[in-house]
């Protein structure tokens, strides 16, 4: 018989003695204390309906305790936290708080993104790759996904092919249709207003998209419509809607195919240019419709500020506007022109 199970009702295990009708396990020589997680599986009564997203964080927690070589009772005592804790923590058996996870990966010496499954800690290749960009400044940053960006894209993302193609962005009300259709006048290139396009990929309003079908659909139809006018037009002025910088999968499309401008303007002319256009809801609530569009245009900003041409479109009336776009942007285009 390999072990000796004695049946106790006292729910702390850790007691010096153990009263009568708890069950507790003896090992016979040469058995290992720590069971495997098969075997604790089978013998764990909780064990069916599990939420499978916490099945899976346990099974990240126990990967990477093994592969720190570190037993349950060390990590336990290294992230300050009960073995028993930790051990419902790897089974999937009950919602661990934000702490308990922070000091579980302090104590693994990881990230808490590592242990909730982030795709970029899945691999020793992406593992390695973010140690490398840890620490750096933008700057550096950006020559880096600039570089990576034409490796994988091969020369179709280069300066010379992608500066024909426009693409305008920034908040509701900045401008981008207005500005664009004359963009494109006087370039002599086709206008693409993404909403659109949008539109037509879903067979309904946008306000549809995302009332039937919710924002990830949204975002896949958006996906959709830049790749296809990518495709479609080596020269193009394109509008695109304000959140596209929240997807950073059709931002970086957006970065590597085309020249992108950022039409800024402050937080009180978006909101009268929105208004100007006779929508009307900001005004249902407008301090807190105020407030919330100051706290998008501060989120957005660093990704907006990625575009290689800032034109801030409060500084001057339309008309001078218009005259500092075309000119920064025919100044950029030109030696694409001439290659």
């Amino acid at each position: 018989m390999s072990s000796t199970i004695l049946h106790k009702s006292a729910r702390d295990l850790g007691a010096a003695w153990p009263a009568a009708g708890t069950a507790v396990r003896v090992d016979q020589p040469g058995e290992s204390a720590e069971r495997s997680p098969a075997r604790e599986e089978a013998e764990d009564p909780r064990a069916e309906a599990k939420n499978p997203f916490l099945v899976a964080l346990g099974e990240r927690v126990r990967g990477l305790r093994a592969r720190r070589g570190m037993t349950r009772k060390s990590l336990a005592q290294a992230a300050e936290i009960s073995e028993r804790h930790l051990a419902n923590l790897e089974y999937g058996v009950g919602n661990a708080s934000i702490l308990i996870l922070l000091q579980v990966a302090q104590a693994l010496q990881c990230s808490v993104a590592e242990l909730v499954g982030d795709p970029t800690t899945t691999s020793p290749e992406w593992l390695m790759l973010r140690e490398l960009l840890v620490g750096r400044d933008e700057a550096a940053l950006h020559r880096v996904r600039v570089a990576v960006s034409e490796l994988l894209h091969g020369a179709a993302s280069g300066p010379a092919q992608r500066s024909q193609r426009i693409a305008l962005i920034g908040l509701r009300g900045a401008g981008k249709s207005t500005l664009g259709r004359m963009l494109a006048q006087a370039l002599g290139y086709p206008f693409v207003e993404l909403s659109g396009e949008i539109e037509k990929f879903a067979g309904c309003s946008v306000a549809e998209i995302q009332a039937l079908y919710g924002q990830n659909a949204y975002r896949r139809y958006e996906r959709r419509a830049l790749e296809e006018a990518i495709q479609i037009y080596p020269e193009v002025v394109i509008a695109t809607p304000g959140g596209l910088v929240s997807d950073p999968a059709t931002f970086n499309e957006l970065l590597g195919h085309c020249t992108t401008v950022w039409l800024k303007a402050r937080a009180e002319d978006h909101m009268g240019r929105v208004v100007a256009q006779g929508d009307m809801r900001p005004m249902a609530a407008s301090r807190e419709a105020m407030d919330d569009l100051r706290s998008i245009l501060a989120g957005r900003t660093p990704f907006y500020s990625k575009a290689d041409i800032h034109v801030d479109t409060s500084a001057q009336p339309l008309t001078e506007t218009f005259e500092l776009l075309q000119a920064r942007v025919r100044e950029w285009i030109a030696p694409g022109a001439a290659a």
